[in-house]
């Protein structure tokens, strides 16, 4: 590979994919917590509000933090506004998609949904990681669902209270 091509992706993997990438890890982990416990301690509705609610002031928090701690010069990672949008989208991404279950009225149905779309999502960061990062499958897949399970503990366990 020509060092034109070796730079054009590292600047494509540190300008969009590590902001996405960093965006989607913590809207699929930071908003487990809140939605299962919510889950157990109330309803589907209820859940279903506090993991929009969760996952857009993620969003709104992740992406103002991407673009406002590093103008991207001294780096060279690219528009910090570029960044703190793609990293702010990809936060309320991953934190929307395993709260849309909850629109299903049955708790017990939306949390089994749930969990399966935290394990799809789960195995595409792992899979983003590999392609981008040169990370092993296996590592990686164990590393994220690892923080996946964890966080999700800590969910049901203050959900059981």
């Amino acid at each position: 590979m020509s060092r034109r091509v070796e730079a054009d992706e590292r600047a494509f993997v540190l300008q969009y994919v590590q902001p996405g990438l960093v965006g989607l890890i913590d809207g699929t982990l930071s908003t487990l917590a809140p939605i299962f416990a919510v889950a157990l301690l109330s309803s589907s509705h209820a859940a279903l509000l506090v993991g929009l609610a969760t996952a857009l002031g993620a969003g709104i928090s992740m992406g103002l933090s991407e673009a406002l701690s590093d103008n991207g010069g001294q780096t060279g990672r690219g528009s910090s506004t570029t960044r703190g949008a793609i990293t702010g989208v990809m936060t309320t991404v991953g934190g929307v998609f395993h709260a849309l279950p909850f629109l299903i009225s049955d708790r017990t149905t939306a949390l089994g949904c749930a969990a399966v779309v935290v394990a799809i999502e789960l195995a595409v960061i792992a899979l983003i990681r590999k392609r981008y990062l040169e990370v092993s499958l296996r590592c990686s897949l164990i590393q994220v669902v690892f923080g996946g399970v964890l966080i999700v503990g800590v969910g049901l366990w203050l959900g059981g209270l």
